[in-house]
């Protein structure tokens, strides 16, 4: 079948539509409401978002990461610290998050600022994952070149032995970032490209600033 132009590749959204009156006032529950209505939707991984770091050019890079927390204190996921965005985000803390939830014809997007999570909830959390995951994390040098697949997958082997019948601890180059937001935005597509957005501004005398944005 022959591919549609892109510049065709059109539909109209229609699920839903976003009140700013009568959002929550703190955006990280109406964060947690969305969340959960995207869980129940089934989505494909509802927790994937798009992480934006910047280097030190400041040339931006973005990736997919899952969101493995998320409270009052900002939205949690964990990495291999010496990886480009471990680096970047060493030099340049300040970061951009997209939940990209299309299905719902709805996205959320934070800004704000990440730091370490204590290596107390890191060691936690690693050992509860998977012993694949757990042996690929020693395994693989994140951003790092590597010969071949065959090479990768030795590497992966040669730990996968080296810790057999023994509980795997977590790589001191290994750990999490909490993303504490400054501000976020909640967008729910409508008909006729009017889009509904909401924007929430963190205020120094105290509440959030909610203003509903121009699509």
């Amino acid at each position: 079948m022959e591919e549609p132009p892109v510049q065709e590749l059109r539909r109209r959204y229609t699920q839903g539509q976003l009140d700013e009156h009568a959002m929550h006032s703190d955006p990280m529950e109406q964060f947690a409401a969305w969340f959960k209505e995207a869980c129940q939707a089934s989505l494909n991984e509802p927790n994937a978002m798009s992480l934006a770091t910047v280097s030190e050019e400041g040339q931006p890079s973005l990736r997919t990461v899952l969101l493995k927390g998320y409270g009052p204190q900002g939205f949690d996921f964990y990495t291999n610290l010496e990886s480009q965005k471990g680096q970047q985000i060493h030099s340049h803390p300040q970061v951009s998050l997209l939940f990209p939830w299309i299905a719902l014809e709805r996205q959320v997007i934070v800004y704000g600022k990440a730091s370490l999570l204590p290596r107390a909830e890191v060691e936690a959390y690693f050992a509860t994952r998977p012993r694949e995951s757990q042996v690929g994390a020693w395994a693989s040098r994140q951003s790092q070149p590597v010969a071949s697949r065959e090479a990768l997958e030795a590497s992966f082997e040669e730990v996968r032995l080296r810790f057999e019948n023994q509980p795997i601890p977590a790589p001191g180059f290994w750990g999490g970032y909490r993303v504490l937001p400054v501000r976020m935005e909640f967008w729910q597509g409508r008909a006729g490209r009017l889009h509904d957005r909401v924007s929430y501004q963190m205020s120094s005398e105290g509440p959030w600033q909610l203003q509903r944005l121009c699509p």
